[in-house]
């Protein structure tokens, strides 16, 4: 199982985990590829987009 954490960034998320690409689709995140995919962290993504991070990061790590 992979270690992910929200202070991860996107980019370091889906080289560990490429399978969480759906998850963070599903839950808003279509710009997995864009630049502040590498640079702004999960938590801080999340935060912009208006999801609740305890949430996310449950369906990450169930995967």
């Amino acid at each position: 199982m992979a270690n992910i954490a929200k202070e991860m960034t996107i980019g370091e998320v889906l080289r560990t985990l490429p399978e969480a690409a759906p998850v963070l689709m599903a839950a808003g995140m279509h710009c997995l590829g864009c630049p502040s995919a590498q640079g702004e962290s999960l938590e801080e993504a999340a935060m912009v987009h208006g999801i609740d991070i305890n949430d996310l990061m449950t369906k990450i790590n169930a995967l």
